[in-house]
């Protein structure tokens, strides 16, 4: 019997203590369901934190990523109000923070159904997601990243914009003014509608519902680079404006 309990526990005080661990599954294999049960307890030991849900993250959105781990389905993670970043990230409270552009989109109403999700959407924007594997040298096997919630670490986004087709939507991402990464919204999944489908599945495959004000962020467009401390990283989406951070 795999005690999830004690393995969230594991990946929960790395990220508090900023410190890697070995996987998980070196010393207790475990299957993707018993992942996932991981990964819901670690939300929870933040939540009894006092942070709430506030969204969804998608991930392994690229067929190429989907090869490299062998699987034939995306993989999702949580998102809490704790993860948020406006307009800093403190890197110094993350193992080995990478950086990577994104698109989002603003739940407007509760999603009983996936067929329901497009129509719900509130609003969309460019946005980023800050990566942080728990895990030595960011290593990991499909039910490791699972547990350890998607490596979600900090999420941001730009202003709103009323719902769009962002099939072929063009992304800068630059680090103190220098380009660092380019793409399209196409690499996800083709079209990042599909990953907010995907999203509405998966949540309600697992009893939670995309709640009003919840932010679903569709994956990665291009591959994650390295966040270091003292930067200023800006994310353009063609007609969706920018987003800023600093570290």
């Amino acid at each position: 019997m795999v005690d999830v309990h004690a393995l969230a526990a594991t990946l929960d005080e790395a990220a508090r203590d900023v410190r890697a661990v070995p996987k998980l599954t070196e010393r207790t294999p475990f299957d993707v369901p018993a992942a996932y049960a991981v990964q819901r307890v670690g939300i929870e030991r933040r939540r009894r934190r006092g942070e709430r849900l506030a969204g969804v993250k998608m991930g392994f959105t690229s067929r190429a990523k989907m090869v490299q781990m062998g699987v034939d389905d995306v993989i999702w993670g949580l998102l809490t109000d704790g993860m948020l970043a406006e307009s800093s990230v403190d890197v110094s409270r993350l193992i080995h923070p990478r950086v990577e552009p994104e698109i989002a989109y603003l739940i407007g109403r509760e999603v009983r159904s996936p067929v329901e999700v497009e129509s719900a959407v509130a609003g969309v924007a460019v946005g980023f997601e800050v990566l942080d594997s728990r895990y030595r040298d960011f290593g990991f096997t499909l039910p490791d990243v699972i547990a350890d919630n998607a490596s979600a670490a900090r999420f941001g986004y730009g202003a709103w914009h009323p719902p769009r087709d962002l099939s072929n939507v063009g992304l800068l991402m630059e680090i103190d003014g220098r380009p660092v990464q380019a793409g399209s919204s196409a690499a996800i999944l083709g079209d990042p509608a599909r990953s907010l489908r995907a999203a509405a599945r998966l949540a309600l495959g697992a009893g939670l519902k995309l709640e009003p004000g919840w932010i679903v962020l569709a994956g990665a467009a291009t591959a994650a680079v390295p966040l270091p401390k003292g930067a200023h990283v800006r994310v353009t989406g063609a007609g969706l404006g920018a987003v800023e951070v600093t570290t």
